[in-house]
């Protein structure tokens, strides 16, 4: 199974709970995804968002200076809001990325929009979440599937293309190209029927309870009539890694207290509860918080459940220090992952 870790970014804070700049949010996240590939981990994702907070709005432009550094560790968006961008432009910097990488190890995950700021800032309207989705992803998977450079495409939410140059083109000819979701039945069968991977997104209650989901996902696809490796699930969640158990909730928990308040202040989420975060951060919830040897443990259960061949973990939340961020990929490349291979070896 691959191990790896996913941001949105995640602006400092200072003593008095000030926020430095974005910057510097931009800045640590591309040295940790450095200190990701030296350690050892196997995947970095960088979602889109584009709050003070989580200041990563381009993942693009940030996997393609990565991959000029690092020389084995997966890199993807996690995800990239193809709903309010121009599939030919997300096409273009992630093929831009993948031939600075060499080739191979660049994917491109497609979400319909968790991040909703995006569509006031790009003059989208939400009333069009689903149509704008579905002709995006039918363009950005014309493109990616195109036998040469030139592509036609006709719709409705953007001009249409009639054999034009979209260029440059991926190393091995495509990118691997998944879909992203929070948990929608709906979302899962079409991954199924268009024959991509798909990813889920779990940020609450029981992970095992995606397990239907990721069955209707294979049924889909068998139905579909695709079958061979590239039907596979991976599992995006909240966790950091730390030498004991303790220092791991102590760490987690003041991050996570203020993402809780600034997404209740954007979304009308309740106030956040130290006893739900507690609840959460045990079996069976969905944070995997702990020493290397539970937050394996919990990965190889939910593996039971889901199958999935790819479990990574957004850290960096709320302010958390950088340095616990960087201990965390450390043990997860270099504890964790050993872990889970000996004991999946052992089923």
């Amino acid at each position: 199974m691959e191990i790896g870790a996913y941001s949105f970014g995640d602006t400092p804070l200072n003593p008095d709970g000030s926020t430095r700049s974005t910057a510097e949010g931009i800045a640590n996240l591309f040295g940790a995804i450095v200190h990701a590939d030296a350690a050892g981990l196997d995947y970095f994702g960088v979602g889109e968002h584009h709050t003070v907070s989580m200041p990563a709005s381009s993942p693009g432009a940030m996997l393609a200076a990565a991959a000029g550094v690092t020389q084995q560790i997966k890199l993807g968006s996690a995800a990239s809001i193809i709903s309010t961008d121009d599939p030919v432009r997300v096409f273009q910097q992630f093929a831009t990325a993948d031939a600075i990488s060499g080739g191979g190890r660049i994917e491109i995950t497609a979400g319909r929009g968790s991040s909703v700021e995006t569509f006031p800032l790009f003059g989208f309207d939400l009333r069009d979440y689903d149509q704008l989705y579905s002709e995006k992803l039918e363009l950005l998977m014309e493109i990616n599937n195109a036998s040469d450079e030139h592509v036609s495409w006709n719709g409705t939410v953007r001009p249409a293309i009639e054999n034009l140059a979209v260029v440059p083109r991926p190393v091995q000819g495509k990118l691997p190209l998944w879909i992203a979701t929070g948990g929608s039945p709906a979302s899962s069968a079409r991954a199924g029927r268009l024959g991509l991977p798909v990813s889920y997104g779990i940020i609450g209650g029981a992970p095992h309870r995606f397990a239907p989901l990721a069955d209707l996902y294979r049924q889909s696809a068998a139905q579909a009539g695709h079958t061979g490796d590239h039907i596979k699930v991976s599992v995006a969640a909240l966790g950091l890694v730390a030498p004991t158990k303790k220092e791991a909730l102590e760490r987690f928990y003041p991050g996570w207290h203020n993402l809780n308040v600034e997404m209740g202040r954007l979304r009308g989420w309740p106030a956040p509860d130290k006893n739900a975060y507690l609840a959460q951060a045990d079996a069976p919830g969905a944070y995997y918080v702990g020493d290397p040897d539970e937050v394996a443990q919990r990965i190889v259960h939910l593996h039971g459940y889901m199958g999935h061949m790819r479990h990574f973990l957004q850290t960096d939340i709320g302010g958390l220090p950088h340095g616990h961020f960087l201990e965390s990929i450390t043990l997860l490349a270099t504890e964790v992952k050993p872990r889970v291979e000996r004991l999946l070896a052992k089923k």
